[in-house]
């Protein structure tokens, strides 16, 4: 069975929105990184560099807390930078090499909003210059390269917080908490949405470059192929950029799977073509015997799940939830901590606050690198399991397949000469 589903995304999703726009470095420790205590002191406001200047790049440039200021920007597309900071009137450095941006020594930390297919590589020499990321989800492209960033994050000993903002809001925390706590029993079942994949790239015909444009640069590590503005614009629906939905949303809904069953440092053990569900539908088990099930196609479910179990119902939304029967919950989150998270489009400020935080105290963030390589982690699994269509075993403290070597070539992706991950 292929990928090639009877779905597509904007059938699956009447309005959602995607990701933003996208070679060893030297180790550059900056001062204000250092200083006494190897922090930023308390009152030293974080200067930040954003790398790839696309739309959800804009949000979070616009959400940043006060503690930090943006001082550079880059993207492979040099009009996105100028844009971005003509749009703010902001005197920000503009590089259209990401590594120059890592080069200088004040920036503090970066965020990393490029396409999913150019995201690691950045963070990978982001940590190797000294710099603390922020990297938008999905995190990764592929199960190999994620497990080289978390290796990265540790041996330069940098803070990494996933964008996935629900980690933080005190809704979903409460019902993760819940769940794992035993509060529904022992779990039966879990469905959650029937996230679509992306599709094989199209043969198209060749385009003029806009002016601008690093075209090289922006196709990384991924087979050359000639521009084509549905390439560059509609990255979301080609595999060779893109997990699809069930990377994006999936990479939201999946993680809120992993929290509330205590899987965040590990995943499924079996995955498997769910026959009795719609088309493409997945299911797969982890070794506590809990089953999830992607078969459902609710547009309000996409960044949670269902979980049942033998004393009632959660369903798990994004900054919120209920239960069946009601009243489950006791202990419900003061009003203002659910109510600030309405307050802005796609809100993220609160998520980059504890960013910014933990890289004042270096504790780990609430979406820390390995919690979200694990959750996209899963993401990967399913689209391996509808490619190949047949049960799959996996084991996630080798991540490997068992017995599976045509699985096992799907773990890691072909990566073009001059874009391969550094050793770490």
């Amino acid at each position: 069975m292929d990928k090639e589903q009877g779905f597509s995304r904007r059938q699956f999703f009447k309005s959602t929105t995607g990701g933003a726009s996208a070679l060893i470095l030297p180790m550059y420790l900056s001062s204000r990184v250092l200083g006494a205590a190897g922090v930023p002191g308390a009152n030293d406001r974080i200067r930040v560099g954003v790398i790839g200047v696309g739309s959800r790049a804009g949000l979070l440039i616009d959400q940043l807390p006060e503690q930090a200021e943006i001082v550079a920007v880059s993207d492979c597309y040099i009009k996105r930078c100028e844009e971005a900071a003509a749009k703010r009137k902001a005197s920000w450095r503009i590089y259209q090499d990401y590594r120059k941006l890592l080069e200088q020594k004040d920036i503090d930390a970066v965020v990393v909003a490029t396409t999913e297919h150019g995201r690691v590589l950045p963070c990978i020499h982001a940590c190797q210059a000294g710099k603390d990321v922020y990297a938008e989800k999905p995190l990764t492209i592929c199960i190999g390269e994620g497990r080289t960033l978390v290796k990265a994050v540790r041996r330069y000993k940098r803070v990494l917080q996933v964008g996935s903002q629900q980690r933080s809001m005190a809704m979903n925390r409460t019902a993760c908490d819940f769940i794992r706590g035993g509060g529904l029993g022992k779990l039966k079942v879990v469905e959650t949405c029937n996230y679509p994949s992306s599709k094989r790239c199209p043969t198209l015909p060749e385009q003029p470059v806009p002016e601008g444009l690093d075209w090289d640069m922006w196709q990384g590590p991924t087979a050359a192929r000639p521009y084509h503005h549905d390439l560059q614009l509609n990255w979301y629906s080609w595999r060779d950029y893109s997990g699809g939905e069930v990377a994006n949303w999936g990479a939201h809904g999946l993680d809120q799977v992993q929290s509330a069953l205590g899987e965040d440092l590990t995943g499924p053990v079996e995955l498997w073509p769910n026959a009795e569900g719609p088309v493409g539908s997945i299911a797969f088990r982890y070794a506590n015997g809990v089953t999830v099930k992607l078969v459902r196609d609710d547009g309000a479910l996409v960044g949670g799940a269902l979980f049942i179990g033998e004393n009632g119902q959660m369903r798990i939304e994004r900054n919120h939830f209920t239960t069946d029967p009601e009243g489950m919950v006791s202990q419900m989150p003061a009003a203002e901590e659910v109510l600030k998270w309405t307050r802005a489009q796609w809100q993220a400020k609160y998520h980059l606050q504890n960013w910014l935080d933990c890289i004042k105290t270096r504790e780990k963030p609430l979406a820390d690198v390995e919690i979200g390589h694990r959750s996209v982690s899963v993401c990967h699994l399913v689209n391996i399991t509808r490619e190949l269509g047949r049960k799959l075993r996996w084991d996630p403290k080798k991540e490997q397949f068992i017995g599976d070597a045509e699985a096992n070539l799907l773990v890691n992706r072909p990566r073009r000469k001059g874009y391969e991950l550094p050793k770490v």
